[in-house]
């Protein structure tokens, strides 16, 4: 479709993610379309509320120094994009299907936006004292210059470094399964018993891959979900983070 001088086309990333939403849309309204879910639940109730159970656990374990009212406004956020990685990522261990997460663009969108959102609540949570995390207090004049520079740099890179791991570890992954999935049927195909008989090694190692795909596809996921809060915390409580830890830590031992 063109407008002016753009053109917008509906493509196989936009269909997936479209298809994405809506799975997550019709799991949870068959879950609570009776006003709310079963005593005893079943499997797809089971599984909206363990996926519901496991956010809060990260936010209040990684982020410190603010009380359980003020982290739970972070929940949201949180949980849909743990929701939508978690149906997303598995997706192109479809036949025909199509991997999300395997476009770098796709991915850089995603870590950009997150950035840019956990460095708005930095600025709300401190004001302009947030840009003291590129210096921490006590550091010698001279140093920090150097020191802003070597702070301000892997903070900028999180951006990046999150959408190129995501992208590495899918692309990584589904690209060495479909190769030798190939390389399997490639054998079975050619009419020699040679090659129909060493077929079962290539096989059995696809499907090894295919199972080892999948964890890694849901724990793309977890660990994004991590790095979310890790960000936030060290956004909200800048150099601080390290002494909640340790507050938290004597609390739990007492």
């Amino acid at each position: 479709m063109k407008i002016g001088n753009l053109y917008f086309s509906f493509t196989n990333p936009s269909f997936f993610m479209l298809l994405t939403l809506s799975l997550v849309l019709l799991l949870v309204y068959f879950v609570t379309k009776k006003g709310g879910g079963n005593s005893v639940p079943n499997a797809w109730q089971s599984l909206v509320e363990l996926i519901y159970d496991f956010v809060p656990n990260p936010v209040n374990e990684q982020i410190g120094g603010l009380s359980g009212n003020v982290k739970q406004k972070f929940f949201p956020r949180i949980s849909v994009t743990f929701t939508f990685s978690l149906f997303r990522n598995p997706q192109g261990m479809i036949p025909y299907s199509f991997t999300v997460t395997s476009h770098f663009l796709i991915t850089l969108g995603l870590s950009f936006s997150l950035f840019i959102g956990i460095t708005i609540v930095g600025f709300q949570k401190n004001g302009l004292h947030f840009l003291s995390f590129s210096l921490p207090a006590g550091v010698p004049l001279p140093l920090a210059p150097f020191l802003v520079l070597l702070e301000l740099i892997p903070h900028c890179f999180r951006a990046l470094s999150s959408g190129i791991r995501l992208f590495a570890n899918m692309m990584a992954g589904h690209s060495s399964v479909k190769i030798l999935s190939g390389f399997a049927w490639t054998m079975l195909c050619m009419n020699d018993l040679f090659y129909f008989i060493g077929d079962p090694g290539p096989f059995f190692i696809v499907l090894a891959l295919t199972g080892l795909e999948l964890g890694v596809a849901i724990l793309q996921a977890h660990v994004s979900t991590i790095l979310i809060c890790i960000y936030l915390n060290d956004a909200t409580n800048l150099h601080q983070s390290g002494y909640f830890f340790i507050i938290e830590q004597k609390r739990g031992a007492s």
